[in-house]
C-alpha cells in the first residue's frame, strides 16, 4: 500500500521590513500632502475637475515631478482621478473636499500649513530635545517663548490660530452634541482662539451664553469671527492670562488644547482655578488628544506629547488617569471621558453639587 502524504506545512510568514518602511518614510506622505496643502490644490480643484496640466498652470508646478506629485496624492487616498495619462482628470476625494477645501466649514488647511510653516522644520530637531529636554522652537537659544513670538507676529497670530480652529472643529462639534448642556446656562472657553467653541456651543443649545478668552492681540479676530456668525448677543469676546488673573465664574469651563501646554505643576494650577471659578455641579472639561492608560494606543496623543517636548518648556500630554488624578486632588469628585472626533477625547471633571 502506498503511504498516503503527509499534509503540506504551511511555512511561518517571513518578518518583513514594511512596517519600519512605512514609518521611517511616513514623512514623504507628510510632506506630500503639506505641499498640496501649501499650493492650495484643494482649494483650486473644488467639486470639479482638472487635467495635469491645467493643474500645472494655475499652480505653476513645473512638468518634472507633477504627474508623480498628482498621482503618488491619488495612491495615498487624498485625491481622485478619472482616466488615465496626460487626459486623465484629477478631483477631490470627499475628505479632501470637506477638510481641505477652503471653502468648506470644515476646512483644517490652516493647521495643516502650520504644520507645515513651523512644526515641520522643529520636528528635524527631536533628537535635540530628547537629548537635552529643552524646546526647539523660536524659543530655542534664548528667543522669546513661544505664545509671545506667535501673538507679536500678525502673520503668525492669524495662521496659528486658525490652526488651532481647523485641529479643533470635528472635536468642538462632536461635544456640542455629547455634552449634556442642559443643566447648565453659562461656558467660559479659556484659551478660546478664535471662539470657535463658543460659536459651536451657542449655535447649538440657544439657552447658552458663553465667553471666549485668550490673550490681548487675539481679542479682535476672534470678536470678528462671532460678529460674522451673528452671535453677538450670546457669545463675549475678552483676555485673560491664566496665571495672573482669575477665571470669570461659569457653568462649565473649558480648555481645548490648553493644559497640555504646561508642566504638571501649573496643570494643577490652572485646574484648581477652575475648581475655584465653578458654582456646585458644575463641569471643568479639558479637550485634548487623551492618551489611553496603558499608553500603547493612542498614538497621536504619544506623538502631541513629543511635540510638546519641542514646542514648550515643560508642556506634556496625558492619560485619563493622570487628568483624574489631578482634578480629585483639586477637589472634583465626578469624571468622564468623552470620545470626540479621531484620536481626541473630552476629560469632563465636576465639581459636587
Amino acid at each position: 500500500m502506498t503511504p498516503a502524504p503527509k499534509p503540506a506545512e504551511h511555512p511561518v510568514p517571513a518578518l518583513t521590513p514594511e512596517h519600519i518602511l512605512q514609518t521611517a518614510t511616513g514623512f514623504f506622505a507628510a510632506k506630500t500632502l503639506l505641499t498640496a496643502n501649501r499650493f492650495d490644490l484643494f482649494s483650486l480643484l473644488g467639486d470639479g475637475e482638472m487635467t495635469e496640466s491645467g493643474i500645472g498652470a494655475a499652480t505653476g508646478i513645473q512638468p518634472r515631478g507633477r504627474r508623480d506629485f498628482l498621482d503618488a496624492l491619488v495612491a495615498l487616498g487624498l485625491l481622485a482621478r478619472e482616466g488615465d495619462g496626460p487626459d486623465a482628470r484629477y478631483g477631490n476625494t470627499p475628505e479632501t473636499a470637506t477638510f481641505l477645501d477652503r471653502k468648506s466649514p470644515a476646512c483644517i488647511g490652516g493647521f495643516l500649513a502650520m504644520m507645515n510653516d513651523r512644526l515641520y522644520p522643529f520636528w528635524h530637531r527631536l533628537s535635540e530635545a530628547l537629548e537635552s529636554g529643552e524646546l526647539q522652537n523660536e524659543a530655542n537659544g534664548g528667543g522669546k517663548p513661544m505664545f509671545e513670538t506667535l501673538y507679536e507676529d500678525p502673520a503668525r497670530l492669524k495662521q496659528f490660530l486658525e490652526a488651532m480652529e481647523g485641529a479643533q472643529i470635528g472635536n468642538f462639534i462632536a461635544l456640542a452634541d455629547a455634552f449634556d448642556f442642559s443643566p447648565y446656562s453659562t461656558l467660559a472657553d479659556l484659551g478660546g482662539a478664535l471662539a470657535p467653541l463658543s460659536r459651536i456651543v451657542a449655535a447649538r443649545h440657544p439657552h447658552m451664553k458663553c465667553i471666549s478668552l485668550d490673550l490681548p492681540p487675539a481679542e479682535p479676530l476672534a470678536r470678528a469671527k462671532v460678529e460674522a456668525a451673528g452671535l453677538s448677543d450670546r457669545v463675549s469676546v475678552g483676555s485673560i492670562d491664566f496665571f495672573t488673573q482669575d477665571f470669570p465664574a461659569a457653568d462649565v469651563i473649558a480648555m481645548g488644547n490648553i493644559l497640555h501646554d504646561w508642566d504638571e505643576t501649573q496643570k494643577r494650577q490652572l485646574i484648581a482655578k477652575a475648581f475655584a471659578a465653578l458654582p456646585p455641579g458644575g463641569a471643568f472639561i479639558a479637550i485634548e488628544n487623551v492618551i489611553d492608560d496603558a499608553r500603547r494606543e493612542n498614538v497621536l496623543g504619544l506623538m502631541m506629547s513629543l511635540n510638546m517636548l519641542i514646542e514648550t518648556e515643560g508642556g506634556f500630554d496625558y492619560t485619563m488617569a493622570d487628568f483624574t488624578g489631578w482634578c480629585r486632588d483639586a477637589g472634583f469628585t465626578r469624571f468622564e471621558k468623552i470620545p470626540l472626533a479621531g484620536a481626541a477625547s473630552a476629560a469632563v471633571a465636576w465639581k459636587p453639587g
